[in-house]
């Protein structure tokens, strides 16, 4: 058995929309005339009707926003083959499978993983429709009981309680931009949702300043990646229905770190004995075994 980085469970501190359509229409005598839509696509800009006094020219080159409108296309079109791809391959050859899935669920697991577009759970450990519970926020974290409602707590209540899955398994990984976020912050003050999130793991980012001082930053981002992760576990035991269940041995606390540099995934246990003995601040983990 092995502990890790300490954590403490004490409460945290946290306890003009742009126009779509714009249309111009020159007002006056009435005469024909000929509208034509102009489409782009901005970050800032929604899609503009534009009237024209002038035929359209059937002849001349595409304007620039129209190949821009077709290069979004495009993005729905890979979309759209993908869909296809999964109806033809997945459920068409799977139907009664899918048919019972229309009538309910009773996933084994819940997945709490990074929202990243680089860590997709289902892909990385091969999860199939029914089989996990997943919800994904910034650093895959866990917040306290005390701390309030949040989506993810929403989520855990639902998941343990109607769904009764055995076991939530917590993913972390490498490179993640909101533990660099937390190991970043400096302005207390700073009021922004990232934050007002990220702050939740600050039991983390203390226990690797305190224990890995000597190691530069992105070696200390690292260390507070997983330690992040044992925080969280041990924010779920904070839960008395969590607790509960975990107490009477129909519920497991699960952590998994995957690096997607190396593409290895660490995966370990939370012992709720041994944590509970240590006085509910310290993660003393189990069945800790390194994919590769």
């Amino acid at each position: 058995m092995a502990a890790l980085a300490p954590t403490s469970l004490s409460k945290h501190p946290l306890s003009s929309s742009p126009k779509i359509f714009d249309s111009r229409v020159q007002s006056g005598e009435i005469q024909p005339t000929w509208f034509r839509f102009r489409t782009t696509f901005r970050s800032n800009t929604g899609v503009r009707l534009k009237a024209s006094a002038e035929p359209p020219a059937l002849t001349r080159d595409k304007p620039e926003s129209l190949v821009e409108m077709e290069s979004g296309c495009e993005l729905f079109d890979k979309l759209k083959d993908g869909f296809l791809s999964f109806k033809r391959q997945k459920y068409m050859e799977n139907s009664e499978h899918y048919q019972a899935l229309s009538e309910g669920q009773a996933p084994k697991f819940m997945v709490i993983a990074c929202a990243d577009s680089r860590v997709c759970p289902s892909n990385i450990l091969g999860f199939e429709p029914g089989e996990a519970f997943t919800v994904r926020n910034v650093a895959n974290m866990v917040p306290t009981f005390e701390s309030g409602p949040t989506e993810t707590n929403a989520a855990l209540e639902f998941a343990v309680n109607t769904l009764e899955v055995e076991n939530i398994l917590i993913i972390g990984h490498s490179c993640c931009g909101g533990i660099r976020a937390l190991m970043s912050l400096q302005d207390e003050a700073d009021s922004s949702f990232i934050r007002s999130w990220v702050i939740v793991g600050k039991n983390a980012k203390l226990s690797t300043k305190a224990t890995a001082s000597n190691l530069d930053f992105d070696q200390q981002c690292t260390h507070c990646e997983k330690a992040s992760i044992n925080n969280s576990l041990l924010n779920l035991l904070t839960y008395p229905w969590i607790e509960e269940k975990v107490k009477k041995g129909v519920l497991s606390l699960h952590g998994g770190y995957y690096d997607f540099v190396d593409c290895t995934f660490e995966k370990w246990t939370l012992d709720y004995k041994r944590s509970i003995t240590d006085g509910k601040n310290r993660a003393v983990v189990k069945d800790r075994s390194f994919w590769c």
